[in-house]
């Protein structure tokens, strides 16, 4: 891949550069040293991903990714010195439309850290293949199984990627969920990143957000969201857990999965919808459960940081509803909201 790197530290800058050139798979095409140099080098020189820092002079890397994907739109990896530290930071990147984050490797001797992001840079390769291939194959559904038998009326769910944080914030925001309904979010994010994520959406919407853990029950009234990289899938209980299978797909925990599992299993009401996100996961699963006689919603073109994921449902047919992100929260508030007084 033509990989840039956006970092104005020069001894960062090298190490980002000597990681990248080592596995003489990539190639530097450029260094930018503020986030106007980079906003600027890319337009004129577009690489496959840019490894963007978050604190940089003139225009720091927020804005930068910002910029960037409405101009000269290419995947971004958020590289900074301390993620845990910066969460707000990285979440508000994420939501700007960054693919993903990973810490700054050192330059020492062990390349523990050159291994991490190396391993970060190949499985967003696979990810633009798979956007670029049009990825026509569906992920694989869950095994099949009996009906849930959880005591909820509404089962929600929610699918995101690139830009989804911000979309989630502003979604959730805008409505409190009703007693006899269940959440649930897949989002896109490496798992080290999936508890601070949790609990910066619990900040942001004054309203708990609880991580799946492997039999968590599908609780009324409860906000959930994916904890690994494997896949969320529903038993015949109505508990929620994690499958490993398939192992092959570039996307994880897949969005597809967890939607197929709602369209065979799900006997109640439910509402899919599928946010902001490069790809294409959750544009079969949806369309699954469109054909279930289930809700389905996507975000539009407009209000997305990145339209790749709800226009291949556009595409298929997919979604009963294409909507701007301020619609989306009214109509779940409409459908799934407490209702004013109760």
């Amino acid at each position: 891949m033509k990989i840039a790197i956006a970092n104005d530290v020069a001894l960062i800058a090298e190490a980002l550069r000597r990681a990248v050139v080592k596995s003489q798979e990539h190639q530097v095409i450029w260094v930018a040293r503020t986030g106007e140099q980079a906003v600027k080098f890319c337009a004129e020189n577009r690489p496959d991903l840019i490894l963007m820092d978050l604190k940089m002079p003139d225009m720091n890397g927020i804005e930068a990714t910002r910029r960037i994907m409405q101009e000269s739109p290419c995947a971004i990896l958020v590289v900074t010195a301390s993620p845990e530290v910066d969460t707000n930071l990285v979440f508000r990147a994420l939501g700007a439309g960054a693919l993903d984050v990973t810490a700054t490797p050192v330059m020492s001797g062990d390349f523990a850290s050159d291994a991490a992001l190396l391993a970060k840079i190949k499985t967003i390769g696979k990810l633009i293949i798979a956007d670029h291939a049009g990825n026509g194959q569906a992920a694989p559904a869950a095994a099949t199984m009996p009906p849930a038998r959880a005591k909820v009326a509404t089962l929600v769910a929610i699918g995101a990627s690139t830009g989804g944080p911000l979309a989630l914030a502003k979604i959730l925001s805008g409505w409190t969920l009703a007693d006899d309904c269940t959440l649930v979010i897949v989002q896109h994010i490496d798992y080290d990143f999936t508890d601070s994520l949790a609990k910066w959406l619990s900040d942001q919407v004054n309203f708990p957000v609880e991580v799946i853990e492997e039999g968590s029950a599908l609780t009324p009234g409860k906000i959930f969201i994916a904890k690994t990289n494997d896949h969320v899938v529903l038993d015949k209980n109505g508990r929620l857990g994690y499958s490993t299978a398939p192992l092959d797909y570039p996307y994880r925990p897949s969005i597809d999965v967890f939607f197929h599992c709602i369209a065979k299993h799900w006997r109640g009401k439910a509402i899919g919808v599928l946010l902001t996100g490069m790809g294409r996961d959750g544009a079969r699963g949806l369309l699954a459960m469109r054909e279930a006689g289930k809700l389905t919603i996507t975000q539009d073109r407009s209000s997305s940081a990145v339209f790749g994921m709800p226009r291949a449902a556009a595409e298929l047919g997919a979604a009963e509803l294409v909507l701007p992100l301020d619609n989306i929260g009214a109509i779940l508030k409409a459908r799934a909201g407490k209702k004013t007084g109760s």
